[in-house]
Parts: structure tokens; C-alpha cells; sequence
């Protein structure tokens, strides 16, 4: 283990989510190592964990939590935040500013000090924007003007650092692709309950998972028993209402449960296959999650999946297609034999090359180079 210790500070806007867990698992390790982290988070929104994830990160990290507000939206904040954050990195003595998506990435690499490193992780972030649009024009200048202060990028995929040159060009600094980790306890198989819905869903209930496709997939789906198909779905967002109207109109209601948000191997353990039809993504955590569980999975051939997939990547679907996705799905209830040989194969896979270790061995390492130079 290197012998240097650092400071640092983690920046992120909402405490929710793949980046998050992301964010959480890198600090929780580095603090184990012998460094010093703390966290700087949203405080505009009420998030259901706040109050008592705030008494449990402050006795788990040295630096504590620190809060800005952070809208989604920009704003007069966004040209005062940089300001009070470099006065807090003065405080704390910080070595490290680490933006985790578009926010934590705009204010760190503004906010860097003197004699510190400024990196930024993107988690899609502006990339996410249609790069035609007003919004994804100025994003897009924002970021090649925040280059110069910017010690190094960290990709969480191939797909986006491919993504981020296209649009903002080829770095001047290391960049490089450090997959995301599963923990050791993640890679344990999962028992299925007894009487498992055939299919889940894990994630936001918003266009971009592409979920009113799944339903619109599940309607005439029978499985090995001769009755129809059944989903449960976990997690929640700005399209639960309409989506709890399509199953009714669709008379789907006794074959569709809504979890509301659950543990994820929780839900795992409930399904025979997980369904991610998202239309955009960056290298989620979910499919991480089923595939070290090896939990068969259907999704699509979108952002980084397919670096999670690897060997078995020929079993991706196009995204937005509702018959292709109905193929897929009837053709795991066809054959569940195949389909757990299939997710065999992708947990040899992301077993060796997604683990935790790995993730935050290379990070270090990067914190330290980055500073020598």
C-alpha cells in the first residue's frame, strides 16, 4: 500500500443512485487504506436517506459531509459554489478534488487550489445532452474550457471516453477507463424465492430506462406453465403514475408489481430475469449487480453495456424495439437452460475484471501519479 496519505474530497451532486454507490464504495476503501476523505452534496432536495446516511458518513469519513445547493438546472449558485468549495479545500488541506458527474465536475475543476489535482469522473453527465441542442452546444464549450484545469479524467467506460473525444477532444492529460467494482459479497449467488415473478426491473421509472417498453413487450408473454408472464418492478421516479395507468389499460395490473426502491439483490432474488431495455446508459451498476449474482439478464446495446457483457454480447437487443425485446423475453422462457449458461459465462467474465480492488488500486494510483506530476 503506498505510503502517502491524501486528502481528499469526493463532489457529487444527489446522494442517490449508481453514482453514488460509486462514489460511496471508492471513499469507503480509500478511508480503509489510510486517507482522509469527505464528501460535498446537493442540498436543495430532501432525499429519503439523508438524515441518517449524514450520522453514519460523518463517523465513517475523516474530511466529513459538506453540503452546497446544487440545482440540476444551472443557476446563480453555479458561479458562487466554486468559490465557497475552494475556500473549504483551503480548510481541509485537500490534495484531491474529485467531481463525480456534470455538477461535482464543473465545481471541482474550478475550485481547485493550489498544489492539488482537480479530476473529474463524467457518469455520462453533459454527454447525456443532443449535441445539436442549445443546452448540449453550451455544456459541450463549457467542458473544453474547463480542460486546461483539469488534471485527469477518470472513464467509467470505454463507451464514454470514446463519447468524450468525439465531442470535446482528445485529452492532454491522463484519461483513463476504470470499470467499475463489485464488492467480494456481491459475487455469492442469490436463491431465488419460491414462486419468482419471471421477470424484473430495477431502476428509475423514466423514459430513458425505455420501461414502457418492457410493458408493452410483457402483454401476450406466456411462460413454461402456460400462464401469462409476471414483472416486478423496483425503484421509482416521474413516470410511476403513467406507468401505473398503461398496465391498467393494458389489464396487466395482476401480472405487474411495484416494489417501490429495494436492495437490489433483494429484487434479484425475486425475478428469473432481469430486464434493463434502457435507451441510455452509462456502465450501470444493475447489470453489474445480476451478473456477478448470475442472474440471466435481457437488455440493450447501449452506452457500456456491452464492455459488461463481454463474451456474451451477441445477445444484446436495439434498444426502443418493442419486438425484439418480446423475442428475447419469450425466448428465455423458452429456454431458462440457455440462459443461465449464458450467465455463466458473463460472471467468469466480470468476476476478474470488476471487482472493487481492482477499481480502487487503479484510482489510487492515478491520485498519486497525477500529484508526482
Amino acid at each position: 500500500m503506498p505510503q502517502t496519505k491524501l486528502n481528499i474530497l469526493q463532489v457529487l451532486r444527489a446522494p442517490i443512485g449508481g453514482l453514488f454507490r460509486h462514489v460511496l464504495d471508492l471513499s469507503l476503501e480509500l478511508e480503509k487504506r489510510g486517507h482522509k476523505v469527505g464528501m460535498v452534496i446537493d442540498n436543495s432536495m430532501h432525499y429519503i436517506q439523508t438524515d441518517e446516511w449524514h450520522k453514519q458518513m460523518e463517523q465513517n469519513f475523516k474530511l466529513g459531509i459538506h453540503t452546497l445547493n446544487m440545482s440540476r438546472k444551472f443557476g446563480i449558485t453555479d458561479f458562487t459554489n466554486p468559490f465557497t468549495l475552494n475556500k473549504l479545500a483551503h480548510s481541509l488541506d485537500v490534495n484531491v478534488l474529485h467531481g463525480q458527474g456534470a455538477k461535482g465536475g464543473f465545481y471541482s475543476r474550478l475550485a481547485r487550489p493550489k498544489n492539488s489535482i482537480a479530476l473529474y469522473t463524467p457518469h455520462g453527465g453533459v454527454l447525456n445532452y443532443d449535441q445539436n441542442s442549445v443546452a448540449g452546444k453550451i455544456f459541450n464549450n463549457i467542458e473544453k474550457m474547463l480542460m486546461h484545469r483539469t488534471s485527469a479524467i477518470v472513464f467509467e467506460s470505454a463507451f464514454v471516453k470514446n463519447k468524450y473525444i468525439e465531442r470535446i477532444g482528445s485529452p492532454k492529460f491522463p484519461a483513463p477507463v476504470v470499470l467499475n467494482g463489485l464488492l467480494e459479497n456481491e459475487f455469492l449467488p442469490i436463491k431465488t424465492i419460491s414462486k419468482p415473478f419471471d421477470f424484473s426491473f430495477i431502476g428509475e421509472l423514466r423514459s430513458v430506462k425505455g420501461i414502457e417498453f418492457l410493458i408493452d413487450a410483457l402483454v401476450n408473454l406466456v411462460n413454461s406453465d402456460g400462464e401469462p408472464a409476471k414483472l416486478v418492478i423496483a425503484g421509482d421516479g416521474p413516470m410511476r403514475t403513467e406507468l401505473e395507468a398503461k398496465i391498467s389499460d393494458l389489464n396487466l395490473s395482476k401480472r405487474v408489481k411495484f416494489l417501490g426502491v429495494r436492495n437490489a439483490r433483494e429484487v434479484l432474488a425475486m425475478g428469473k430475469c432481469l430486464v434493463i431495455p434502457s435507451l441510455k446508459e452509462s456502465l450501470p451498476y444493475v447489470i453489474l449487480e445480476a451478473a456477478a449474482a448470475k442472474v440471466p439478464l435481457i437488455s440493450t446495446t447501449v452506452g457500456g453495456i456491452a464492455e459488461i457483457f463481454g463474451p456474451t454480447t451477441s445477445s444484446l437487443i436495439k434498444p426502443a424495439n418493442v419486438d425484439e425485446l418480446k423475442s428475447a423475453m419469450q425466448g428465455f422462457l423458452d429456454n431458462e437452460k440457455a440462459a443461465k449458461q449464458e450467465a455463466k459465462v458473463r460472471f467468469d467474465f466480470v468476476e476478474k475484471n470488476f471487482t472493487i480492488r481492482k477499481m480502487v488500486d487503479e484510482i489510487e494510483q492515478l491520485y498519486l501519479s497525477t500529484l508526482k506530476n
